[in-house]
């Protein structure tokens, strides 16, 4: 799991090196790097959405996931809950951008592919790549919202070993590409919904949305029974 443990280090690194530049920034400079990752987080969330969508076998699972998230989600009142928690010991910005970095550094292809080909080929490449982007993202995301942005490590951490450790020992096979592509879609659309909030062009509960992702795994899941 090197390639894993380095991506955890590049975002800790990262996010250092975005702490001290954060207490030297002007508000006017920060609200200027909250628009910068908005409009990052918009693009890229559509290029996940346009660029994946062409090849989906399943066009309306994305809606179906979007919709069957925010009715769990607000159910569950997750974003509230994850934000009061939060923000017990930080400024309100804090949920935000852990909510968009979360999604940045692990919804994608480098992230999910990249633990299957370490487990299964032994072949870090796609986790150093990745790592090299979540570093400079974590740089950005840490100038902005603070040393608590390090709490996006550990859910990463947990998350490509979770990956790693279900292709090893498990089913190599659940993650296909049909299944790649659905996830990336869902993502896409949770990282395009981050961008919208950061941009302030409507207030989005990025974090009631999350149960959407929990969708495409129970589907294919199904479909592998039957």
């Amino acid at each position: 799991m090197i390639g894993t443990d380095l991506n955890t280090l590049a975002i800790l690194v990262g996010t250092g090196i975005g702490c001290l530049l954060h207490g030297g920034i002007k508000p006017r400079y920060q609200e200027a790097l909250y628009l910068a990752i908005g409009l990052a987080a918009l693009g890229i969330g559509l290029e996940n959405v346009v660029n994946n969508m062409q090849k989906s076998h399943y066009p309306v699972l994305f809606i179906v996931s979007i919709a069957c998230g925010a009715v769990l989600g607000t159910w569950g009142n997750l974003d509230e809950r994850f934000n009061r928690l939060v923000n017990r010991h930080s400024q309100s910005q804090l949920g935000r951008g852990l909510s968009t970095g979360i999604l940045l550094y692990c919804i994608g292809a480098l992230s999910i592919v990249g633990p299957v080909m370490a487990a299964v080929k032994h072949d870090p490449t796609m986790l150093f790549t990745n790592a090299t982007l979540d570093l400079i993202s974590s740089v950005i995301l840490g100038a902005s919202f603070g040393v608590g942005m390090m709490l996006a490590a550990p859910v990463l951490f947990c998350w490509q070993g979770g990956i790693y450790l279900v292709a090893k020992y498990l089913s190599t096979s659940f993650f296909s590409a049909s299944f790649i592509t659905e996830i990336s879609i869902v993502g896409g659309l949770l990282i395009a919904a981050s961008g919208i909030s950061l941009l302030k062009l409507r207030e989005i509960k990025t974090v009631n949305l999350l149960p959407a992702l929990l969708i495409p795994v129970l589907f294919f899941l199904l479909k592998s029974w039957v």
